[in-house]
Order: C-alpha cells, then structure tokens, then sequence
C-alpha cells in the first residue's frame, strides 16, 4: 500500500511539474501539421484528487469508464495506471504511415492480461489506449467498445480542475 501511494505521488509530482503532448488519436489528423503549429504544446497544472475505477466481469471496458467519468463529473485528466484481465479486446490502431491515415480495428476473443491502461479524459471524452497479452504475444491499441473485461479491471485517473484546457491535445478541435 505505501509503495502505492508512493508511486501515484511521483506521477502526481512529474504531471505537476508540466507534461507535453500532440495530437495523437489515429484518424483525427488528416494531413501534416500546419508549418505554422507549434511543434510541442505545453500545460502546467496539478491534479485536484485521485480516483480509483474498478470495473467487474462482463462489463464493456470503455463504456464502464465513460460511465465512471460522467458520473465522478471529471472534465479533464490523466490516465495513470490500470490492470486486470480481459475475455475479449477490440482496439484500432494507424495501419500506415502516410497523410490520411488508415486504422485497423484487431480484435478476438480469448483470455488476456491486461497490462496498462494509458491516457487522457478530455472535455469528458475518454481517450484509452490499453496494452494487453496472453501465453503468446503483447498487443495494445487505442481502446474501442467491444473489450470485455474477466476477472476485474482497475484504472486510476488523476483529475485535473477545469480550468486546464486540454482542448486540441488530441487533435480534436
């Protein structure tokens, strides 16, 4: 438990600091940044408080975590941490490297660990990327409804106040 606490302090210590960004989600930037953009984007801001997730068998991951978000009224924060198992995933990911970009959406059934759980609320918009595994391989991806979680899954978001504007982070305007 002291471990815990004392890693969500040193992340909670680094995001205060100031953390960086671009836009990100695969499929919201249609062409090359504009010269005129700038090349790194920075927010400074601390986390009002910590809240803990945990999502039982049989629910869809994302829309449990959405859920959570409404209903924890968080505007904007940082995904920290999340872990558990899953009995499906369904996640998109770039299938190219050229303006526009292409997504591809793998999915299958079958037990997985589910390894990490990263990324923003913004505005109230989940954006999740998961990395998963089972006796074979590792895979992760954006997160899209479809991923079931097994025995649990447990995601710890550090909220941001609303003041912080994330707006464009991910490249929605």
């Amino acid at each position: 438990m002291r471990s815990t606490l004392l890693l969500l302090a040193f992340v909670a210590a680094v995001v205060a600091v100031g953390w960086a960004a671009g836009p990100s989600q695969p499929g919201t930037d249609k062409a090359p940044a504009s010269q005129s953009a700038p090349v790194v984007q920075t927010v400074e801001t601390r986390f009002t408080r910590v809240v803990i997730v945990r999502l039982r068998f049989g629910q869809d991951m994302l829309d449990a975590l959405k859920t959570a978000v409404a209903e924890k009224g968080i505007k904007n924060a940082v995904i920290l941490s999340g872990a558990g198992s899953l009995t499906r995933y369904r996640v998109h990911v770039v299938d190219n490297v050229t303006f526009p970009p292409k997504e591809a959406f793998p999915e299958a059934e079958g037990p997985q660990d589910l390894l990490t759980v990263t990324g923003y609320i913004i505005d109230g918009r989940v954006h999740a990327h998961i990395t998963f595994s089972n006796q074979d391989k590792a895979m992760g991806g954006h997160l899209e409804p479809g991923t079931k979680v097994f025995t649990f899954a447990i995601i710890t978001l550090g909220v941001l106040d609303d003041k912080t504007s994330l707006a464009g982070f991910d490249g929605w305007k």
